[in-house]
């Protein structure tokens, strides 16, 4: 490994928006604050954590529960 690396003519990653989008999208305070709590445990950022989650669901297939009450 070098001891200095020249960055100067590096270039963005052209691909990086593609990667994640900006949305927005209502969530509920306690399950915000719930996310919150877990990026403190664990030192990851709770929308990161939020994003990990729903990924997951996507993953394994996993399909909400819906209860019409």
């Amino acid at each position: 490994m070098k001891a200095e690396y020249d960055f100067s003519k590096a270039k963005p990653n052209p691909y990086i928006k593609n990667l994640r989008k900006q949305i927005t999208i209502r969530i509920d305070t306690d399950t915000i604050e719930y996310f919150k709590k877990q990026a403190e445990e664990t030192g990851i950022k709770y929308q990161n954590l939020i994003n990990m989650y729903l990924s997951d669901c996507v993953t394994n297939g996993k399909t909400p529960k819906v209860s019409w009450r």
